[in-house]
């Protein structure tokens, strides 16, 4: 019999856990967070409403002081100015302080150059809201998240912690995303980009695709 209750307390255990770091809905409010981060060689703390009025992607990574992580940070700073001119910010999320965040700036070639704010979640917090959190090893999977200036969540990936990722694809989605928030009843279909065709759902198009 105590067997059987350890056994249940396992599974209900493991169930929290799972309920507590799923993914977030496409549409919904993301929850507001307060975290710190290392910004302009100072540290401070932020908000998610802080952005509001604004598109903003969070951009979870690992860990810092390792390998693919520098190299999709530096090629998220070759497109800061262009995602900065769209209206958007970007804030880079891993477990780290703000304190090591300082310090991998302070020696990383590639992280030296990043002049958008580094935000630190050493208890997993953030992660944990948006189902990136790796309980058995207190990181993150490689997680993006954009989300509109409402603070509604409009899009994600989250993948393999071996494959980087490509910020011209991240580019793009936003920019579909821009166009269809402002361009109502139109649709964006693949590998859509400014100024190609779009789509007007009715039944006119139904089969004719």
């Amino acid at each position: 019999m105590a067997a059987k209750k350890k056994s249940q307390d396992i599974e209900e255990f493991m169930f929290d856990e799972y309920i507590g770091n799923a993914l977030p809905m496409i549409g919904e409010q993301v929850t507001d967070r307060e975290f710190e981060i290392y910004h302009k060689e100072k540290f401070s703390n932020a908000k998610l409403s802080n952005y509001r009025g604004k598109w903003l992607v969070l951009f979870f990574y690992p860990k810092d002081f390792t390998y693919i992580c520098p190299t999709e940070l530096e090629d998220m700073q070759e497109h800061y100015a262009q995602l900065k001119k769209m209206g958007v910010e970007v804030v880079s999320v891993s477990t780290d302080t703000v304190v090591v965040h300082k310090a991998w700036h302070d020696n990383s070639e590639a992280i030296g150059k990043i002049t958008f704010p580094m935000a630190a979640d050493p208890t997993g917090t953030l992660s944990r809201d948006f189902g990136v959190h790796i309980e058995a090893e207190g990181v993150t999977h490689r997680g993006t998240f954009i989300i509109n200036p409402k603070g509604e969540l409009v899009a994600y990936e989250v993948h393999n912690d071996d494959i980087g990722r490509n910020v011209d694809e991240l580019v793009r989605k936003i920019q579909a995303a821009q166009f269809v928030a402002t361009h109502k009843g139109k649709v964006c279909p693949a590998k859509w980009t400014p100024g190609a065709a779009t789509l007007k759902p009715g039944i006119d198009l139904v089969g004719k695709i």
